[in-house]
């Protein structure tokens, strides 16, 4: 006899429900409240992110940072008072520079050395308990609009799930398919 699972719209189903944790990234590169905003520019140039959880030493997440919030805070020391007008646009402000932090002018340099993780993060989270099954996952990121989720468990990082990794499990075959070779598409 197939044991049947409950599924999340009520439905009986021989799958398994995925959950967060089923699918997130367990492997998240994350950054100290107390790090530097420059180092923080260089691990997302490094490993190629956009965006890094800010956690403290008991892996308790304190907040996110972005690439847009590294752009928020050094148009802030630029131009003290921008954040205020937000009428314009940061890229019409300054000519295009090198991607070097170290070319800087040295007052904003000086100034950009004692800013921090904690000073440019969002305080506001968008989290998912492990066990929060997918189609709930999904329907979260669509309402707030978001590609990326954090995974806590007890209070701490567990991992990140990101639009890719929801797609994995809408992606999976659940039956075998007659014509490997058909695409569906016209010739």
């Amino acid at each position: 006899m197939a044991h049947h699972l409950l599924g999340v719209r009520g439905m009986e189903t021989d799958e398994p429900i995925l959950r967060a944790r089923d699918l997130m990234q367990r492997d998240v590169i994350s950054v100290s409240p107390d790090t530097p905003i420059l180092d923080v520019y260089r691990l997302f140039v490094e490993e190629e992110i956009h965006g890094a959880p800010v956690v403290d030493d008991d892996q308790v997440v304190r907040g996110v940072i972005t690439t847009l919030d590294l752009l928020r805070v050094t148009r802030d020391e630029l131009e003290p008072g921008a954040a205020l007008s937000g009428s314009e646009y940061f890229r019409d402000d300054l000519p295009y520079s090198a991607a070097d932090w170290m070319h800087l002018p040295g007052d904003l340099q000086d100034r950009m050395a004692k800013v921090v993780a904690r000073d440019a993060m969002s305080r506001e989270v968008v989290s998912v308990a492990p066990e929060l099954p997918i189609e709930e996952v999904a329907q979260i990121m669509l309402a707030q609009r978001i590609h990326r989720v954090l995974v806590v468990g007890d209070g701490v990082l567990a991992g990140v799930l990101t639009t890719f990794d929801a797609l994995r499990a809408v992606g999976r075959p659940t039956r075998p398919v007659a014509n490997p070779r058909h695409t569906g598409y016209a010739r």
